[in-house]
């Protein structure tokens, strides 16, 4: 491939060398083998910076070099100088791997809750009516019969690009995917234009570190999908609903509660059956009709109407996003694992103080007759969120039984000890049982009927990190196991 061809759609500066240069090959890690004629580009990290390693590629053979940092190379490498080289990767990604999103609908989902849910809500609505759909998310990237464990929300450009490619091999006529705040703010999605941008709802969340410098930023980042796709499904009732679309680009959509939403949700009930929580509404709006989920909590009524929203576009009729909706499960987000029709037994990845204290809020509205907690938190992270952590169980929930989770290098005991001085400052009554296995069994030998009994933390992952290594460890498995006794 010419160099100029992959630099078509950039606005760049030809430092020194040639953009007619033939170059084999697309590459940005020096993690990877680095093959000779090659193009590098120079990612500038928050813990690597690719301009250090230049004359490492240089060595290896590199054909030229993509900056955005002044440097002094040999003449005989072609150096192009661009203003960002995170966007110039996602260009150049998109014209390495021949534009696939173009070839398929792109769907692009954003917000601070609800995208994990949302992504799957909509892929299973789109192939009730046969739309081949590939997923890209936190949990994992699906393309056609390939499940591929997640380590991003939104992977590096060239690996979406990448898998774009790959869902267009396979087959897919349609990919919905997980949007970060920081896939945004990194330029992982540069290099086309969605069809369809969703916007589920925005909280303070993602602030400080190598994240977000504030609110202002973390709510900049996100306004951006909105200049970058055809259409966009906003959440009316967010209270950021304006800013959102300051400066959006988009034809606009709205749904939610309010009557101001185009589609909206009404006469919403929470429905709590043996063993089975669940909730229902009517759709109105631009279409009309009831809805039952067994998915908990009215958030999931955003999610699904959210889903609902973009598949009326795709002409999807009513008997069939009902089916697809009865029949969705999102692994790890409030999933209902069933082990007695008495009482609720179910797990989510809620691993920081806002995400429980939403999931165990959204869980006492069902009324049961206890709401336990089962919970540890990650090792050689933030102590505070341990305090904070305990206190909302302890307020929130009638008992807390406090366990370890991914100590990785801490003595589980001293995580379990920082939890408490939070538990402590609640109501609720506490047991600590630092085996997770048997603190899941306890939970489960000792519920009585009409409890809701939620294990948080974990969610989705099937291991247990403990000084660096990562054993097997399913939080599922552990319900079941338990549940064989009783």
């Amino acid at each position: 491939m010419q160099l100029d061809q992959l630099l078509e759609k950039l606005d760049y500066t030809c430092i020194q060398g040639d953009v007619h240069t033939l170059v084999t090959e697309l590459v940005y890690d020096t993690r990877k083998s680095l093959i000779k004629d090659c193009v590098f580009v120079c990612i500038s990290g928050a813990k690597h910076d690719g301009h250090d390693y230049i004359d490492e590629v240089v060595k290896n053979g590199a054909a030229a070099i993509v900056v955005e940092k002044d440097v002094v190379l040999p003449k005989d490498v072609t150096v192009i100088r661009v203003e960002s080289t995170r966007e110039a990767l996602a260009v150049m990604s998109a014209a390495y791997f021949g534009h696939p999103a173009n070839k398929m609908i792109t769907i692009g989902i954003t917000g601070t809750k609800g995208k994990t849910t949302t992504t799957y809500m909509v892929k299973s609505i789109l192939e009730k009516v046969g739309i081949k759909t590939g997923l890209i998310g936190t949990i994992e990237n699906i393309i056609g019969d390939d499940v591929i464990p997640a380590s991003h929300s939104t992977p590096e450009s060239f690996i979406v690009q990448q898998t774009f490619a790959k869902m267009v091999e396979a087959g897919c006529e349609c990919v919905v995917m997980e949007v970060s705040s920081q896939g945004l703010k990194h330029s992982r999605v540069s290099g086309f234009t969605f069809d369809y941008g969703i916007f589920t709802n925005i909280e303070p969340d993602h602030i400080g570190g190598d994240e977000h410098k504030d609110f202002e930023e973390y709510l900049e980042c996100k306004s951006k999908l909105f200049k970058q796709c055809k259409i966009g499904l906003i959440n009316r009732d967010d209270s950021h609903f304006e800013e959102i679309l300051k400066g959006h680009t988009c034809e606009v959509e709205t749904f939610g509660f309010s009557d101001q939403a185009d589609i909206q949700a009404k006469e919403v009930r929470l429905l709590n059956k043996q063993g089975y929580l669940g909730i229902a509404y009517r759709v109105e709006g631009l279409m009309n009709f009831d809805v039952e989920l067994n998915i908990p909590g009215k958030f999931n009524a955003y999610n699904s109407l959210c889903a609902i929203a973009l598949c009326s576009h795709f002409n999807v009729s009513v008997d069939k996003i009902k089916q697809a909706l009865d029949t969705v499960r999102v692994r790890g987000r409030v999933e209902l694992v069933p082990v007695s029709d008495k009482f609720s037994v179910m797990l989510d990845y809620a691993h920081n103080a806002m995400s429980l204290e939403s999931l165990l809020t959204t869980l006492k509205e069902y009324q049961p007759k206890r709401l336990v907690c089962v919970f540890g938190c990650g090792g050689n992270r933030s102590r505070d969120r341990r305090f904070e952590m305990g206190e909302i169980s302890s307020r929130l929930a009638d008992l807390t039984i406090v366990t370890s989770d991914n100590p990785r290098f801490e003595e589980p005991q001293d995580i379990i000890n920082d939890i408490i001085v939070g538990v402590k400052k609640g109501p609720g009554q506490y047991v600590e049982i630092i085996d997770r296995k048997e603190a899941i069994r306890y939970s489960i030998e000792h519920a009585l009927e009409g409890d809701v009994i939620v294990i948080a933390g974990k969610g989705h992952e099937d291991y247990q990190e403990i000084k660096g290594v990562k054993y097997h460890m399913d939080d599922r498995e552990l319900i079941r196991d338990a549940a064989e006794g009783l």
